[in-house]
């Protein structure tokens, strides 16, 4: 059954069976990663080739959110996963323009909803280093939602750059 009624006034259950409030630094934490998983299935609806490197990317979402939600996590992102990111990073920068000046935020629709993703991963980001400063968590954590917010900029970049959308620059 999806609906159990015990989360009516507010508390919810940590896999340990610890009842915290909804409104707990852990809870925003994985809740944002939980966002910011359901915006990268957004995205992979409107992006053509970057399916698979999406899905993976989902998946680690996951590990990150067991990891937030649980104060002894059974699985954790990995240093292997940071270098992926780096990886694919680094592809995506090399297949692109170089960057001369910041860019707003847009182009085409599947660019633009990168953007977004990357928006949502800094916030994450943010509230997991909130977290952080409660409760010390592992540099990869930290790292990890870093580097993908740095990814979903270049996957944006390079969506643009596919569809000849020109990026557009912010006037000071």
């Amino acid at each position: 059954m999806v609906y159990t009624g015990r989360g009516d006034r507010g508390r919810t259950d940590l896999s340990s069976g610890e009842r915290v409030s909804k409104s707990s630094e852990r809870i925003e934490a994985y809740g944002t990663v939980d966002e910011l998983n359901s915006l990268t299935g957004l995205c992979r609806t409107y992006s053509d080739d970057k399916d698979e490197e999406l899905v993976e990317i989902q998946n680690e979402l996951h590990i990150l959110q067991a990891e937030l939600a649980n104060r002894d996590p059974d699985v954790k992102v990995t240093q292997e996963n940071i270098d992926e990111l780096e990886e694919l990073c680094d592809r995506y920068q090399e297949a692109c323009p170089p960057l001369r000046s910041f860019v707003l935020a847009g182009g085409c629709k599947s660019a633009a909803h990168l953007h977004q993703a990357r928006s949502v991963a800094r916030r994450a980001e943010r509230k997991i280093v909130a977290l952080d400063q409660d409760e010390e968590l592992r540099e990869e954590v930290l790292a990890y939602i870093n580097r993908l917010s740095d990814l979903y900029f270049l996957m944006a970049r390079h969506e643009n750059f596919l569809k000849d959308v020109d990026e557009k620059n912010p006037k000071y």
